[in-house]
């Protein structure tokens, strides 16, 4: 008998794209609920070849439910997550709600899958931000064989990271400027197409957004609590992929040529390195893919120990729907929770 799988917030982005990743990777469940708010029920999403109607969150019973794959928003997830952590259903959570309760694990399966070991004590596991996940993956093997000391990320994230509003604010003033049509900015503190917004999340004290915070924390939390992180995060015309470039200082020394090999061997990560045009990913390749992408690699000559990366992924995915539904296969292979419908 396989599991039973909620998905909330099924009607957005995320939620769509968890649906679709269950289905192709064969997830054993033997039933997926799809989940959203009143004003969504009714609506009809898709589940490999079938179709799921949209029921409603507030009143749904999730006694008999295995795993919730929750992607309604941080305000939401506070107020369900505790609850249905109590029914005895498993709560893998997509937004920041959870990410920095020492309490919650914040797992990225290639990274740190031991630590998912503590998700009993409150039935919640987070999904780290999207930008956070591609850059530990990537880091993970290089902190193994080198140490590292400081990071330097500059991200350019698409605006499906901003949901669906995002991709279409995008869209409209994209064809606005080819048709002459006024421009408005509603997502955005800025016109988005044919321009680069260096914002993303509230501003905080220090003059650094929530969004390069987050990277900041979850990096430590992850990783290793003693390397230095800084972030610039920056929204830039596209619609489906975050890149990041970003500078590595070690401890230990490793050299471009090490650092290549290495990351062709680790797992979620796929190198497309050439000195040649075109020899290198952009978003535009990566969406719809599961790798974490890496290019660019070079060493740094104006530190000791110093490597230079261009990282690549898909943000619905490896950022948001896939990793969860990974978190999900890790309880499932790890024999750390079994169908309820079964037990009973």
């Amino acid at each position: 008998m396989g599991f039973k799988i909620a998905v909330a917030g099924a009607t957005g982005n995320v939620g769509r794209e968890m649906l679709n990743i269950l289905s192709e990777r064969g997830f054993p469940a033997d039933e997926v609920v799809a989940l959203a708010s009143s004003r969504s029920v009714g609506t009809e999403v898709s589940y490999g070849d079938k179709t799921l109607r949209v029921t409603n969150l507030d009143t749904y019973d999730f006694s008999d439910t295995d795993i919730c794959l929750m992607s309604a928003g941080g305000a939401v997830s506070q107020k369900y997550s505790p609850k249905i952590g109590r029914e005895g259903c498993v709560v893998i959570d997509n937004s920041s709600a959870w990410r920095y309760d020492s309490e919650v694990p914040l797992i990225v399966p290639e990274v740190n899958a031991d630590a998912i070991s503590m998700f009993s004590k409150k039935n919640i596991i987070a999904n780290p931000n999207c930008s956070t996940a591609q850059l530990v993956v990537a880091l993970k093997p290089l902190h193994d064989r080198a140490k590292i000391k400081r990071v330097v990320v500059s991200t350019y994230q698409s605006v499906s990271g901003a949901g669906k509003d995002g991709m279409d604010e995008l869209f409209n003033q994209t064809r606005a400027v080819f048709v002459a049509d006024p421009i408005e900015s509603k997502k955005f503190t800025k016109r988005i197409a044919f321009n680069v917004i260096p914002h993303i999340d509230v501003f905080m004290e220090d003059g650094y957004t929530k969004e390069e915070w987050k990277v900041l924390a979850e990096t430590k939390k992850m990783l290793d609590p003693k390397i230095k992180v800084t972030c610039t995060a920056v929204r830039v015309p596209v619609f489906i992929g975050h890149s990041e470039s970003v500078n590595i200082e070690f401890e230990n020394e490793i050299t471009a040529d090490e650092a290549r090999e290495i990351l062709r061997e680790a797992p979620g990560c796929l190198v497309v390195d050439k000195h040649e045009n075109g020899g290198y990913v952009t978003p535009y390749e990566c969406a719809g893919e599961d790798a974490t992408y890496i290019s660019r690699i070079r060493e740094d000559a104006t530190v000791e120990n110093g490597l230079n990366i261009w990282i690549v992924s898909d943000n619905l995915r490896k950022g948001a729907a896939l990793n969860a539904v990974q978190i999900a296969e890790l309880l499932v292979n790890r024999g750390l929770i079994k169908p309820r419908k079964q037990a009973a």
